[in-house]
């Protein structure tokens, strides 16, 4: 199978290879590019720069994705679900309503990402940066938030069960109506967060974690 690597590439050229069976594409440049509504099932886009793509409602389910560049893509109700993107860099992305059910974000940036209503459950976000990032009524169920930056990221409504903050950083997070029942927080750093609103059930948070939050 052919690989197309380090070219720039647009949206009628991928979609013609990808249809013809092509799925590696590999470092491609598609900055700028619009593919809407289309299926990419499988593709291989690992270190391909998609900084400010659109892919808006765009099947990329099991997609390669690791260390590609996303910056301030517009990825509202993309099908990530079991993608593998870790190291990606997904600053300032629009992912709101996306699906991202058991994908690897271990190490990405996703920093002041737009993650509203995003279904994430089961991902890996283990030592990701989530700093500053809007998560309001995201379902984070199940999810690997262990080593986690979460500074500053409003976590309004939020579904957090069974999920591991352990070592994660939620320093002035916003945390209300957040569900927290059977949440890991061993050595989470809680500086300047209010719980008063959240929901728990049989936590106990770390004494240092409480006196903080305080």
């Amino acid at each position: 199978m052919e690989i197309w690597k380090a070219g720039c590439m647009d949206a009628n050229e991928l979609l013609k290879r990808y249809c013809a069976g092509e799925r590696n594409f590999t470092q491609v440049s598609l900055h700028l590019v619009n593919l809407s509504e289309v299926c990419l099932a499988g593709i291989n886009l690992n270190q391909s720069n998609l900084a400010n793509a659109t892919l808006s409602q765009t099947n990329l389910r099991g997609a390669n994705l690791i260390e590609a560049n996303l910056t301030a893509a517009t990825l509202w109700r993309t099908d990530l679900s079991g993608s593998n993107l870790i190291l990606a860099n997904l600053k300032a992305a629009n992912l709101i309503r996306a699906t991202l059910r058991k994908v690897d974000l271990h190490k990405a940036s996703l920093m002041k990402a737009d993650l509203r209503l995003a279904d994430l459950h089961d991902a890996d976000l283990s030592n990701a940066n989530l700093a500053g990032a809007d998560l309001r009524y995201a379902n984070l169920n199940g999810v690997n938030l262990a080593g986690a930056n979460l500074s500053g990221a409003n976590l309004t409504g939020t579904k957090l069960s069974n999920t591991d903050l352990s070592h994660a950083s939620l320093t002035k997070a916003i945390l209300c109506k957040t569900d927290l029942i059977d949440v890991d927080f061993t050595e989470v750093d809680l500086t300047g967060v209010d719980l008063h609103y959240c929901l728990f059930n049989g936590v106990t948070l770390p004494e240092r974690s409480l006196i903080e939050a305080g």
